[in-house]
């Protein structure tokens, strides 16, 4: 509970400081426009990768195998969409760091490693019907 709470008021403490911060340095119209270009491009980055997820997921199902990887994908995109519609430059290089494939790959080998150790320790329970 309190993990969240100092999540949900320091993140955008930090965000609003650095969006002012930046407009001191660059001026009021570029900060707004910086933050206006970062949506937009992750707007159409976020559509182009849901669509290819979607794609890999159909083709993965067709064949006969479970799309494991590609709906870890999905999640991440997910997760990327609503970082970018947060606004600020943290949240957004954030966002971005789940869409783009590269380091998307990264967190999904990350995120991976961090389940397997949770049901290794018993703290996520698996059941197969």
């Amino acid at each position: 509970m309190v993990k969240f709470l100092l999540i949900f008021t320091l993140i955008p403490l930090i965000e609003l400081w650095l969006i002012i911060e930046i407009g001191r340095l660059l001026g009021a119209l570029p900060t707004v426009l910086l933050v206006a270009a970062t949506g937009f491009i992750g707007v159409m980055l976020l559509k182009a990768q849901g669509i290819v997820v979607i794609y890999r997921i159909r083709e993965e199902l067709y064949r006969g195998e479970v799309p494991t990887d590609s709906l870890f994908g999905g999640l991440f995109i997910l997760l990327g969409g609503a970082f970018l519609l947060t606004p600020g430059l943290i949240t957004d290089i954030l966002g971005f760091s789940f869409i783009v494939p590269i380091t998307r790959y990264y967190i999904i080998k990350w995120a991976r490693k961090l389940i397997g150790r949770a049901v290794r320790q018993g703290n996520i329970y698996i059941w197969r019907w």
